[in-house]
């Protein structure tokens, strides 16, 4: 086995994205030949202070040193150039999503995380993405060469097939992801005003603390909508919670942006869910055609129109959740990620 830390800033079990990919790949190292230790480092990436880089450089450097340096690149992308070089050994990021890109972010902070990616990434021996199209951004906006990107697909774990809301009361609509910006929710809202003539009800499940004034803004929107009673916002959930939502969902939704994959949309495919969604960064590769209805990003009338078809014809839902359920039995899983990431610590550490 070749020996590896993994660097991830703050609170892995927190339920986003990609604290999630990162707890999968811990749990599939072994599976894939590599001994991958959690090296937890302080929050308050991306925006670390002094004490911060100073407890980060602490802790990477009580490390063995011939173990290749894995680091997620929530903090990776934050830390300055003369930190990385101090590490003294070979560096791998794992890159999400570049931070320079996240919307709603200030000018100045695109700027500046451009900056410090840039400089990141040029220090990186390889630099590990979880899509095809961040992989090309990450060449083309941030100068590095493709030979030094390698794409590490999302897993999906196999699910049992959802079985709805069984036809009684009011159509389930499900919507998985922390409430931020980039996921558009606001989007969502404005679209479901103009379908309060549907019997349906959407239930929103996902992180509420990383965007305070989003969620604050967004509850204001469903209570100027009239819609406190059909839309909740149920926040984090646990994995057996979250199951239970899946398998009572009808049609699974999303709004988002950008994603560089569409990790909640490879799950509702696992489970054969009909699937409406904004076609953000990856999304319309990861969504068959005949599994859902794309739309463009941003765009309430779209968004809406497209769930009133849905939601007014039942034999379509069907059709979608049958294509929907064929390709979600053929995404790949955890150990294909993991296994994946493994090669390429080995041809890093040589």
């Amino acid at each position: 086995m070749r020996d590896a830390i993994f660097v991830i800033p703050g609170d892995l079990s927190l339920p986003t994205g990609g604290y999630g990919y990162d707890r999968q790949v811990l749990a599939h190292a072994a599976g894939a030949g590599l001994t991958l230790t959690h090296l937890a480092i302080p929050g308050g990436y991306p925006r670390p202070d002094a004490a911060v880089l100073a407890e980060t450089a602490r802790r990477i450097a009580a490390t063995p040193r011939e173990a290749v340096l894995l680091i997620d690149g929530l903090a990776y992308g934050a830390m300055p150039a003369a930190l990385i070089r101090g590490f003294s050994r070979p560096v791998v990021e794992l890159c999400h999503h570049p931070l320079a890109l996240e919307p709603g972010i200030s000018a100045e902070d695109v700027a500046r995380f451009r900056a410090s990616e840039r400089a990141a990434m040029a220090l990186a021996r390889h630099v590990i993405v979880t899509g095809g199209q961040t992989a090309g951004i990450v060449a083309e906006q941030f100068d590095v060469a493709p030979g030094a990107i390698t794409v590490a697909l999302p897993g999906t774990a196999p699910a049992a097939r959802a079985g709805g809301s069984g036809g009684s009361g009011p159509l389930r609509l499900l919507a998985v992801g922390s409430i931020i910006p980039r996921k558009a929710y606001d989007v969502m809202i404005a679209g479901l005003a103009t379908l309060a003539d549907l019997d349906w009800r959407l239930d929103i499940a996902g992180a509420l603390a990383h965007a305070p004034e989003t969620v604050a803004a967004l509850r204001r929107q469903i209570a100027a909508a009239g819609l406190d009673e059909r839309v909740s916002l149920l926040g984090p959930l646990t994995d057996a919670a979250l199951d239970a939502a899946y398998a009572g969902a009808d049609l699974f939704v999303m709004t988002s942006l950008y994603e560089g994959y569409g990790m909640v949309i490879a799950e509702a495919m696992a489970r054969g869910l009909p699937i409406v969604t904004a076609a953000g960064g990856a999304v319309a590769d990861t969504l068959p055609d005949g599994a859902g209805l794309k739309v463009p990003p941003g765009d309430a009338p779209a968004f809406a129109a497209a769930l009133r078809g849905l939601i007014g014809d039942a034999a379509a839902r069907q059709s979608y959740a049958q294509a929907s359920w064929r390709a979600g039995q053929a995404l790949p899983g955890w150990a294909d990620t993991a296994r994946v990431i493994a090669d390429v610590i080995r041809q890093v550490g040589g």
